[in-house]
């Protein structure tokens, strides 16, 4: 019984060992609450668009920004299309 639980013990966290990382999603918007980044207050850069940001952002003079470290959408390897050129009859 003892060689069972043990057994299940060891698979169990082998499979956590399986797990991809988390990592951080980058969104293209910042909305800066009361001056935000260097000014104090607080940022959240967590907006798909400018309008988003805005109806989270506005009034009491908050504002939205473009995310610095946003780099784009990420494509998976080999997602791009391929140029292919008409052919002359």
């Amino acid at each position: 019984m003892s060689k069972l639980i043990l057994s299940a013990f060891v698979f169990a966290l082998a499979g956590f060992g399986f797990n991809a990382p988390a990592a951080a999603e980058e969104y293209p918007w910042c909305a800066y609450y009361g001056g935000g980044g260097d000014d104090g207050g607080g940022t959240n850069c967590g907006f798909l668009s400018w309008e988003q940001c805005m109806e989270t952002a506005r009034g009491m003079g908050n504002d939205c920004r473009p995310n610095p470290f946003y780099k784009g959408p990420i494509e998976p390897a080999g997602s791009k299309p391929l140029n292919r050129r008409r052919q002359a009859k």
